[in-house]
C-alpha cells in the first residue's frame, strides 16, 4: 500500500510540473507573438508613411512639373525636410534630382524675394534649420558626384545639375537677395567648406542684436568650423573687423566663463571640436589684445575649463575604448577623422596660446616686476603670433639679458598666497599645466614657448619664492596634505616651473649653462636644486608617494625629473658645492634598518634619491646585497655546506681563447659561484700553485686587461682622455656579439666579486651601463664631449652658426672611413639627400651626436649589458652615478691612505711591522714618493693603481710582504730557517743587485732583505717604473 501511495505521489508531483511547464511555454508564446505583432505593426506602419510622404513629395514635383504657379520657398523648404527624412540614396535619387531642380529654378526668380530658397536664411526662426537643410542637401550632391560617370551622357547631365547646386550655394555673387544691399561687397568672392555658416555670420552682423539664446548656437554652429578665423583672416579680413566692431570676443568670454554654460558648449560640441572652437577663440584673442587684457581672468577660466573637459577623455594608452586623434594622443570620445586635414592650421591657431604675446598678456605681473630696462626691451620685441621658436634665437636673448633680472635668489616669504595677484598667478599657471597633460602630442612645442621669454622662468621662481609667511619648502609641503583648490594651484604653479625649466636646461649645452648661464645663474641652481633635493626625500620619507595617485603622483614625477636632471649635470661637471645632495637629517644606520625591515620609504629613498646617502654606505649598501644573494645561493663556505666548485684549465698562450669557450657556457648561478683556475704554461705543464682566489684574480686581470686592448679592437679609446667604448668596426671579429656577452660577464664578475680593475670607459658608455639613455631627459649632445671633443665643438659650431647653414652643403647623414673605404651612414631614411637648413640644424646636430654613442654601436653596446647583467642585477647599480660606477669597477680616485694601507698589511718571511725594511719601506713611500708614484706602487702589487672604494680592509686576498732571500725561479716558499733569517735580519749574500717583485693575484709583495735605505729606494723606483712582476711562483 505504502508504495503504491509514494508512486501516485510522485505521478501527481509530476504531472503538475508538466501543466505548470506548458502553462510558461504558452505564455512566452503569448508574449513573442505579442511582440512580434508589434515589430510587424511598426514596420507597416513606417512603411505606409513613407510611401505617403514620398507620394506628396511626388505629387508635389509632378503639380511643379505641370507649370503651375511658382513654388514659395517656404513649401520648397518645408518639402526638402520630409525628403531629407527618409532620404535613402538607392530610393530617392530622382526625388533629390527634382529637389535640386525646384531650389534652382525658385533662385532664378526675377524679383520674387519669397520664392528665393536662400531667403530663408535670413528669417531669425529658420536660419540655422535652413543651414543644416542645405548642408545635408549639398552633401548629398557631393555623394551622388562620387558615384556619377561623365562619360554616360544621363550621368554627365547630373552631375552639371549637382556642380550647379554647390557652386550656386557656395557663391554669394549669384544670390539675387544681396544685389543692391551694403552688404554686397562685403561677401568673399571664393569661400572654404562651410561658407554657408560664413554668410549666416555675416547676415547676423547685419544688426541684429545678440543674445544668451543666440550666442550659444552661434558658438557651437559657427566658431566650431575648423580655423574659421583663419580662413577669414585669409580670404575676407574685413569681416574680422566687423566681429571687432560687435565686441562678439568680449561677449564670447563673458558668456563662457559660466562653467555651466561652458561645460554645456563642450558636451554638445565634444573634445574634436571643442579643440576647433578653443583655436578660433585663440585667434580672436590674438587680433584683441586690449579685450584679452581687461578679460583675462575670464579668458583664461573658460580655456581651462575646454581644457579641462578634453582632458577627462585623454587616455595614457592604446585601448578598445580610444582613438587617435593628432593633437590629444589616445582619446576616448568618438574622433571625426574629417577634422584631420585641418589639425595643422587648429594646431597653429592653439600656438597662439603658448606664443610670446599671450604669454606677455598674461604674465604681466610678474614679468613687470623687475628692471626698467628689461620692459623697455620687451617693447621692442616682434609680436609674431606664435613661437615655436628657434633654440639659437632663445639662447642668444637669454644671455644678453638674464645678469639684469637678479634681484631674489633664496626663499624669502612675505606674500599672502590667497591674494589676488597670487590667485591670478596660480590660475594662469593651472592653464598652461592643464594644456600640457591635455595636448600630449604638442607638449614640446608648448614647453618650448614657455621657455621663449628669457626672464620668465627666473621672474617666476622669485615669485615662489615670495609666497608665504616664510617663503619656499613648508609652504608646498603643507599644500600637500592639504585637499583644497588653493593649494591644488599653487602645486600646478611648481609643476609649470619644473616642467619648463626641466625642459630649458635638457636643451641647454655646458657652454650655455656653466659659462653664458642662460635664464638661471649657478648659484640660483644650487638653490632650486637644494629646495627640489628637500622637497623630494620629504615626499618620500613622510610616505606621500607610497600612496600618490593622480595629480599628487604627476607633481612628484615633475618635481623628481627637474631634480635627476640637475643631479646628472652636477655629476658630469660640478656646480654644487661638496656634499651638497647629501641629507644630513638621515642617518645610513637608520635607513639600512629599514631596508632590513623592508620599509616601503626607504626602497623609495634607494630607488629615487639614492644620492642623498653618502657614496661609500651605498658602496656598503651594495655590497650586502651581493653578500645576501651569494647567501640564498649557497655560494657561501658555512660549517655545514661547501659551494659548488667549478674548474677550468687555461693555457697561458690562449688565455682569452679558452677562457671565452669554458666560461660562456655557465650558468649564471655558477658564473657566480666559486671558479678555480689551473693555469698550464708554454710547455704544456701545469703550473704549480693552489688557487684560493689569487689564480682567479690573476687571470680575470689578464682576460679584462687583453679584451679591453684597443689592438684587438673590440674597443677603442676616445679623442684627449683615452677612456674605453665599444669599438664601431668591431663586427670584424668572427661571433664579435657573443665575446661583448663574455666581456659583460666578466666585468660583472670582476664587481661582483669586489676585484678592482684599472678600465678606464667613457662617460657616456658608462650611462648606457646605468640604463641614462633610455631617459626621455637624456641628451646625447651633452656625453658627446666624453667620445670626442673636437667633434663636439664641431657640432655646437654649427648649432651657434649665425648664417644659412645649407651654405655649408651638410645633409643629414655621416660619411666614415672604414679601414680604407668611405662609407655613408643615413641619420635619418633618405638623409643623404635631405641638406641640412636653419630648421632642421638642431636636429641633425642631435642625430649625429646620438648616432655616433649609440646607432653605431647598438648591439655591442646591448650584448655586453646583456652579460653584465647576468650577474649584476640592474637595480643594484641604479644607486650610482656615472663616476661612481667607474670608481666601483676601478677603485676610489682619491690618494692612497698609506695609514689605512699600513694597519691592514699582512708579513710573511720574518718581516714585522717594527722590522727595519719595512719602516724604510713606510717612510719612502710616504715621503719620498709623489702620489703618482705611490699609484704606481699599488699598481705594480696589486695590478690596479687605485685604493678599493671602501678602504684596504675589502681588499680580496689582503694587501701583503714577504721577505725574499733568492730569485722568484728559486723561490720555494717560506721555511723555518728563512723565516728566522728575515726576522733577524741575517743574510745568506747581499741582496743589492735584486729588484722587488710582486705576485698581484696574491697582492703580493716580495721584497728582498736590503742593507740599506737608498739601495730599497732606488731598487723598488726602478721596479715599478719598468713594471717588473712575474708569474704565479
Amino acid at each position: 500500500m505504502f508504495t503504491v501511495s509514494q508512486t501516485s505521489r510522485a505521478w501527481f508531483i509530476d504531472k503538475a510540473r508538466q501543466a505548470r511547464e506548458e502553462r510558461l511555454v504558452q505564455k512566452e508564446r503569448e508574449r513573442a507573438a505579442v511582440e512580434i505583432q508589434a515589430h510587424v505593426r511598426s514596420f507597416l506602419c513606417r512603411s505606409r508613411l513613407q510611401r505617403e510622404i514620398r507620394r506628396e513629395i511626388d505629387e508635389f514635383f509632378n503639380a511643379d512639373d505641370s507649370g503651375s504657379s511658382k513654388r514659395s520657398a517656404l513649401c520648397i523648404f518645408k518639402i526638402a525636410r520630409k525628403l531629407l527624412f527618409l532620404f535613402r540614396i538607392k530610393e530617392d535619387n530622382e526625388r533629390l534630382e527634382k529637389l535640386c531642380r525646384c531650389i534652382l529654378s525658385s533662385m532664378d526668380a526675377e524679383n520674387e524675394p519669397k520664392v528665393w530658397y536662400v531667403s530663408l536664411a535670413l528669417s531669425k526662426d529658420l536660419t540655422l534649420l535652413w543651414i543644416k537643410q542645405i548642408k545635408a542637401i549639398l552633401w548629398y550632391c557631393c555623394e551622388f558626384l562620387q558615384q556619377l560617370k561623365p562619360e554616360i551622357l544621363q550621368d554627365s547631365k547630373l552631375i552639371t545639375l549637382y556642380l550647379t547646386m554647390l557652386v550656386t550655394f557656395t557663391d554669394t555673387s549669384t544670390w539675387k537677395i544681396l544685389r543692391g544691399k551694403d552688404t554686397v561687397n562685403t561677401w568673399p568672392s571664393e569661400t572654404p567648406a562651410f561658407a554657408v555658416q560664413r554668410h549666416f555670420n555675416c547676415s547676423l552682423f547685419s544688426g541684429i542684436a545678440f543674445s544668451d539664446n543666440l550666442l550659444r548656437p552661434f558658438l557651437i554652429h559657427i566658431m566650431s568650423v575648423p580655423a574659421l578665423v583663419t580662413h577669414l583672416s585669409t580670404l575676407t579680413p574685413e569681416r574680422l573687423t566687423v566681429l571687432e566692431s560687435h565686441d562678439m570676443l568680449r561677449k564670447f568670454i563673458i558668456f563662457l566663463r559660466d562653467e555651466d554654460r561652458c561645460r554645456d558648449v563642450c558636451e554638445s560640441l565634444e573634445g574634436c571640436h571643442t579643440l576647433c572652437l578653443m583655436g578660433n577663440l585663440l585667434h580672436l584673442g590674438s587680433l584683441s589684445p586690449k579685450v584679452l587684457e581687461e578679460e583675462t581672468d575670464g579668458f583664461v577660466s573658460l580655456l581651462t575649463q575646454m581644457l579641462c573637459y578634453c582632458q577627462k577623455y585623454v587616455s595614457q594608452k592604446k585601448s578598445n575604448l580610444t582613438h587617435w586623434h593628432p593633437v590629444l594622443g589616445w582619446f576616448s570620445q568618438s574622433v571625426d577623422y574629417g577634422l584631420n586635414e585641418s589639425m595643422p592650421l587648429i594646431t597653429k591657431q592653439l600656438q597662439f596660446l603658448w606664443g610670446v604675446p599671450l604669454i606677455r598678456i598674461f604674465f604681466n605681473d610678474i614679468l613687470s616686476k623687475k628692471l626698467l630696462e628689461n620692459q623697455e626691451m620687451a617693447h621692442v620685441q616682434p609680436a609674431s603670433p606664435q613661437n615655436v621658436l628657434p633654440v639659437k634665437n632663445l639662447l642668444k636673448r637669454a644671455f644678453q639679458k638674464s645678469a639684469s633680472v637678479r634681484n631674489i635668489l633664496r626663499p624669502v616669504g612675505g606674500k599672502r598666497v590667497d591674494s589676488a595677484e597670487v590667485q591670478k598667478v596660480c590660475s594662469i599657471c593651472v592653464l598652461y599645466q592643464t594644456s600640457l597633460t591635455t595636448l600630449t602630442q604638442i607638449r614640446l612645442q608648448i614647453l618650448t614657448g614657455l621657455t621663449y621669454l628669457d626672464d620668465l622662468l627666473p621672474k617666476l621662481w622669485a615669485f615662489i619664492c615670495e609666497l608665504g609667511p616664510h617663503g619656499g619648502l613648508k609652504l608646498f609641503l603643507e599644500c600637500l596634505n592639504n585637499d583644497t583648490e588653493e593649494p591644488k594651484q599653487l602645486l600646478a604653479m611648481l609643476m609649470l616651473f619644473c616642467d619648463c625649466s626641466r625642459h630649458l636646461i635638457t636643451i641647454l649645452d655646458d657652454i650655455e649653462v656653466y659659462e653664458e648661464q642662460i635664464s638661471f645663474k649657478l648659484e640660483e641652481l644650487v638653490t632650486i636644486s637644494s629646495f627640489l633635493n628637500s622637497f623630494v626625500f620629504k615626499m618620500v620619507w613622510d610616505g606621500i608617494v607610497e600612496n600618490a595617485k593622480g595629480e599628487t603622483l604627476e607633481l612628484f614625477q615633475s618635481v623628481h625629473g627637474w631634480l635627476m636632471v640637475l643631479y646628472e649635470r652636477d655629476c658630469r661637471r660640478r656646480f654644487a658645492p661638496e656634499d651638497h645632495w647629501l641629507r644630513k637629517d638621515l642617518k645610513p644606520s637608520v635607513l639600512f634598518q629599514e631596508l632590513d625591515k623592508d620599509r616601503k620609504r626607504a626602497q623609495l629613498v634607494l630607488q629615487y634619491i639614492p644620492h642623498v646617502i653618502p657614496h661609500k654606505n651605498r658602496v656598503l649598501l651594495f655590497r650586502n646585497m651581493v653578500t645576501k644573494e651569494k647567501e640564498k645561493l649557497g655560494l657561501v663556505e658555512t660549517s655545514s655546506a661547501s659551494p659548488h666548485v667549478t674548474h677550468i684549465t687555461i693555457r697561458r698562450s690562449r688565455m682569452l681563447e679558452d677562457g671565452y669557450e669554458q666560461l660562456r657556457q655557465l650558468s649564471q648561478h655558477a658564473m657566480k659561484g666559486v671558479i678555480r683556475v689551473k693555469f698550464v704554461n708554454d710547455l704544456g705543464v701545469d703550473e704549480a700553485g693552489i688557487d684560493q682566489d689569487g689564480v682567479f684574480k690573476e687571470f680575470l686581470e689578464e682576460i679584462i686587461k687583453r679584451v679591453f686592448d684597443p689592438a684587438l679592437n673590440l674597443f677603442k679609446t676616445t679623442s684627449g682622455d683615452e677612456r674605453l667604448y665599444p669599438s664601431p668596426t668591431s663586427y670584424i671579429h668572427e661571433n664579435y656579439l657573443q665575446l661583448f656577452e663574455f666581456v659583460g660577464k666578466m666585468l660583472g664578475k670582476a664587481v661582483y666579486e669586489g676585484i678592482v680593475v684599472d678600465v678606464p670607459f667613457a662617460s657616456f658608455f658608462l650611462s648606457q651601463l646605468l640604463g641614462h639613455h633610455h631617459s626621455i631627459f637624456y641628451s646625447s649632445v651633452d656625453e658627446l664631449p666624453s667620445l670626442d671633443s673636437e667633434f663636439y665643438k664641431n657640432l655646437t659650431s654649427i648649432k651657434r652658426y649665425d648664417g644659412d647653414i645649407s651654405d655649408l652643403g651638410l645633409t643629414l647623414s655621416y660619411d666614415e672611413d672604414v679601414m680604407g673605404q668611405l662609407v655613408c651612414h643615413e641619420l635619418i631614411p633618405g638623409g643623404k639627400t635631405i641638406p641640412v637648413t636653419n630648421e632642421n640644424k638642431i636636429s641633425y646636430v642631435h642625430l649625429m651626436a646620438h648616432f655616433r654613442m649609440h646607432t653605431q654601436i647598438k648591439n655591442q653596446t646591448a650584448a655586453l649589458i646583456s652579460g653584465f647583467r647576468s650577474i649584476i642585477k640592474p637595480e643594484w647599480i641604479r644607486m650610482f652615478s656615472t663616476p661612481e660606477l667607474q670608481r666601483l669597477i676601478s677603485g676610489d680616485n682619491a690618494e692612497i691612505d698609506l695609514e689605512d694601507l699600513k694597519k691592514h698589511t699582512v708579513y710573511y718571511g720574518g718581516f714585522h711591522g717594527s722590522h727595519r725594511v719595512i719602516i724604510w719601506l713606510w717612510d719612502i713611500l710616504a715621503s719620498d714618493f709623489t702620489p703618482d708614484e705611490r699609484a704606481m706602487f699599488l699598481k705594480f702589487v696589486t695590478s690596479c693603481s687605485r685604493p678599493p672604494l671602501l678602504g684596504f680592509a675589502y681588499l680580496k686576498p689582503p694587501f701583503s710582504i714577504r721577505c725574499v732571500e733568492v730569485s722568484d725561479d728559486q723561490d720555494t716558499g717560506d721555511t723555518l730557517g728563512s723565516v728566522l733569517r728575515g726576522f733577524f735580519t741575517i743574510r745568506k749574500r747581499e741582496p743589492g743587485g735584486r729588484l722587488p717583485t710582486s705576485s698581484t693575484c696574491f697582492n703580493l709583495l716580495k721584497l728582498p732583505n736590503y742593507s740599506k735605505k737608498s739601495v730599497l729606494r732606488e731598487k723598488l723606483r726602478y721596479a715599478i717604473s719598468m713594471n717588473t712582476g712575474f708569474e704565479l711562483s
